[in-house]
């Protein structure tokens, strides 16, 4: 199997569970972004520490099988590789 379809089926599994858990503690995780919705959003974009803050936080949240076949550092790796729908996700409610 390739790296590249690899990378498509991990993203696959963990979208699921990652934006359940965005749509449940939006609210806690907001402040993680230095400050909220809005213009935070962009500069989150560009400052890995607030994007590394929101997978450490939201890594133990994951289902426990989850847990088990991705551990946390390959966990952090896809939301910093995916942080454009991750961020996109999490303020998109918040905004409305």
């Amino acid at each position: 199997m390739s790296e590249a379809t690899e990378q498509a089926g991990l993203g696959d599994k963990l979208a699921g569970p990652l934006n359940a858990i965005i749509d449940k503690k939006r609210s806690e995780l907001l402040p993680l972004l230095a400050g909220g919705a809005g213009q935070a959003t962009q500069a989150a974009l560009h400052n890995d520490e607030c994007v590394r803050k929101v997978a450490t936080f939201c890594y133990p949240l994951l289902p426990g099988l989850v847990r088990l076949a991705v551990k946390e550092p390959v966990f952090v790796n896809f939301v910093m590789n995916n942080r454009e729908r991750v961020l996109e996700r999490l303020v998109q409610q918040a905004a409305a």
